[in-house]
């Protein structure tokens, strides 16, 4: 289940997200392109992506921010920016520009922390904005729960394009992090599902503030729980590749 895209794409422009976004893909041209061998990666890692086991000896606090700036490959990054695109324009109009970079920052740095918590003398190297993201993602079930999202579904040969609430991609994903942390060892599996759960459960609360001076449940009813702006009409079109029949 990938998210494609929202029906309420921001009003302004989302300058945070963008230049996130590009700051994130020029440091993995810059990892991928400067170190072509596996222990120079590997010395790179481990001087900017955050290890549990260093933070428990109070070494390597910046880490917490550097390593949101790196990723593993390339579908790693691009799973990453595609959700921030989706979700982050939206969230940092709510914000401001500031209000959200500060917002993000925090997320990803709590995101980290709740890895560490949760292995606190692993040497593994953790790297990924998944955590700051997760957090996006946490803020604007706050906000947006009804907002429309466009999502494609693959069941091994079977795909399809369907629309449903953001409430509902948002709790199934969450769902997900928390039954796959419950169930495996985050450090063997390859990826930090605690910090997934504990950056969204940081920008849920986090923004919940927000949403009460906003009105609260009577914001919800206004805007009927998407962001207070028209929404995008998306219509799906046949394709003009000709079909090729085997005979």
């Amino acid at each position: 289940m990938f998210p494609i895209r929202d029906h309420n794409p921001s009003t302004g422009t989302p300058f945070v997200t963008y230049a996130l976004i590009a700051a994130n893909f020029v440091v993995f041209a810059f990892t991928w392109s400067a170190f072509s061998g596996e222990a120079a990666l590997a010395g790179f890692y481990a001087d900017w992506a955050m290890i549990p086991a260093r933070i428990s000896n109070f070494q390597g606090w910046p880490t917490l921010v550097s390593s949101m700036f790196i990723h593993a490959g390339l579908m790693h990054i691009a799973g990453n920016m595609l959700f921030l695109w989706i979700f982050g324009d939206n969230l940092e109009e709510a914000l401001g520009h500031f209000g959200f970079l500060v917002f993000y920052i925090i997320c990803g740095v709590g995101a980290g922390l709740a890895h560490w918590i949760g292995a606190p003398m692993s040497g593994v190297p953790t790297v990924g904005a998944s955590g700051a993201i997760a957090g996006v993602m946490g803020g604007y079930l706050v906000l947006f729960p009804k907002a429309r999202v466009d999502i494609l579904l693959i069941f091994i040969v079977f795909y399809k394009i369907v629309t449903i609430p953001a409430w509902a991609m948002l709790i199934v994903w969450f769902g997900v992090q928390l039954i796959s942390g419950s169930l495996s060892d985050t450090v063997g599996g390859g990826v930090a599902y605690w910090a997934h759960a504990g950056g969204f459960v940081i920008g849920f609360v986090y923004v919940i503030p927000q949403w009460i001076r906003r009105g609260g449940q009577d914001y919800w009813r206004a805007t009927d729980g998407a962001p207070p702006h028209p929404a995008a009409e998306y219509t799906l079109t046949r394709s003009r590749i000709p079909r090729v029949v085997k005979k």
